[in-house]
């Protein structure tokens, strides 16, 4: 075990349909649908499992637990985790350091959301929100804006404004926002797991309604239902099961809160997060053994965190896709898209997928696996392996959530991948990285512990 512990692979992801909020489903089924995926995927029973971290913003204390126990109740740690729009791949933090630190073998994160239409709000009225603090430095910033007052609410208006900033300081304008959704847009036509499948043009994005001086209604990332899961293992793990055909490598991972330059910078970039990401790419590339500023070029494809494609933006040059002041030339260069120098959002992105805060790093990172496995269909990247060795390019997520938190995560095919069958597809039936399927009670079945309760398991529709 090195000094920064064990290595440590996703053997098994699920997912379930982002859907528009409507409470066809609640959190406890999404997720039972999600975990069951992973553990078909991974071709394991819940009994492997010894820790879990379940994610979720909008939900009463315990639902992890109220998640899970339909798979068994086995007595495991089954921790909860609220980290606004990180909240997935906060819960994805925790299982891995479990296991590269060597309290288990094996771990899962889980995230969820059933959300409400419309802007996000608090569900406690009765006292002030955390997020005011960021609510009172954006409002200081946009004050240093030479375009003035903005309008709209606050979500949006605050990284509008940092799309502002960044138009003022290097160019670029509304337009290359408008190439940024439509691209995640014409990415989502093909995402199984999407809530939308439009396909929306530059000109539609730009004639839809507007919501802030920069952003129109499809610019924005939707309030969405759904779920996501990941299995996390050791190396033993993955060679006693047999999982060397799917199991992908977490070459690095790491998580940044706020520094000062939050509140003290009067920078609408800063205020939304700029230099959290930053400090967080820098932090896993350089765990990945690269020096400063270097590894980008071994990077192929990207899941990052639009929730607004103001944020998509400038979030290429804070992960150091793009030299300072050159985001906007990269969009105009289409590197951000199938035959550019990255695919970014693949997915659609959460502008394109949608965007169930609880759930949503762990999407990003269900939708890294399959394009690393190679099974990513329609949405397949090309020439992940082509270079710089047999092991291929990586793939790079960030996650955001503001008030705030980043993790990144630099993924890999390991160096003993062996593209042999059977693997999750089988398990499955289907291929689940471009097509997605509900999973019924005979599922379950597959892989619910020894130790369950039938009256828990009759709860769950499925």
């Amino acid at each position: 075990m090195s000094a920064r512990g064990r290595r440590t692979f996703i053997v098994g992801v699920g997912h379930t349909a982002f859907t528009k909020p409507r409470g066809e489903k609640n959190v406890e089924d999404m997720g039972l649908e999600a975990a069951t995926k992973a553990l078909l995927d991974a071709g394991i029973t819940y009994d492997a499992i010894e820790a879990a971290y379940v994610g979720y913003c909008y939900g009463e204390s315990t639902t992890g637990q109220r998640a899970l126990y339909a798979l068994g109740l086995t007595g495991i740690p089954i921790l909860n985790v609220n980290n606004n729009c990180s909240t997935g791949s906060t819960a994805l933090f925790g299982a891995n350091n479990m296991v590269k630190a060597g309290l288990v073998e094996c771990a899962m994160a889980l995230g969820f959301e059933q959300m409400a239409s419309g802007s996000l709000k608090s569900h406690w009225p009765d006292r002030p929100s955390p997020s005011l603090i960021i609510g009172a430095a954006s409002a200081e910033a946009e004050e240093g804006l030479p375009s003035g007052d903005n309008f709209g609410p606050v979500a949006p208006r605050m990284f509008a404004n940092a799309a502002q900033e960044y138009f003022d300081k290097h160019g670029g304008s509304v337009e290359h926002l408008a190439k940024i959704a439509a691209k995640n847009h014409k990415h989502s036509v093909n995402s199984p797991y999407a809530q939308f499948h439009d396909g929306w043009s530059v000109e539609q994005v730009l004639g839809a309604p507007r919501v802030t001086k920069q952003l129109t209604k499809f610019m924005c990332a939707p309030t969405s239902d759904g779920a996501a899961c990941c299995i996390v293992a050791s190396e033993g793990f993955v060679h006693a099961h047999g999982l060397e055909n799917q199991a992908i490598e977490i070459v690095s991972q790491a998580m940044t809160t706020d520094d000062p330059t939050t509140f003290e910078s009067k920078s609408p970039m800063s205020v939304v997060g700029y230099n959290m990401t930053k400090a967080c790419a820098d932090k896993v590339f350089a765990q990945a053994g690269f020096k400063p500023g270097e590894g980008r070029d071994q990077v192929g494809v990207v899941e990052l965190h639009d929730c607004f494609a103001a944020n998509e933006l400038i979030t290429y040059e804070a992960l150091g896709l793009c030299a300072t002041g050159e985001a906007h030339r990269l969009v105009e260069l289409g590197d951000n898209t199938y035959g550019g120098k990255y695919v970014i959002n693949p997915s659609g992105g959460l502008e394109g997928k949608g965007h169930p805060l609880g759930a949503t790093g762990l999407g990003m990172h269900f939708y890294i696996a399959m394009q690393l496995r190679g099974w990513a269909g329609p949405m397949q990247a090309p020439g992940l392996f082509d270079a710089p060795d047999r092991r291929g390019k990586y793939g790079l997520v960030q996650n955001i959530g503001l008030g705030g938190a980043v993790v990144c995560s630099l993924l890999r095919r390991p160096d003993f991948f062996q593209a042999s069958r059977p693997d999750g597809r089988d398990r499955l039936g289907y291929n689940h990285a471009h097509e997605c399927r509900a999973v019924a009670a005979e599922d379950v079945d597959k892989v619910k512990s020894a130790k369950h309760s039938p009256s828990i398991l009759g709860l769950a529709k499925l």
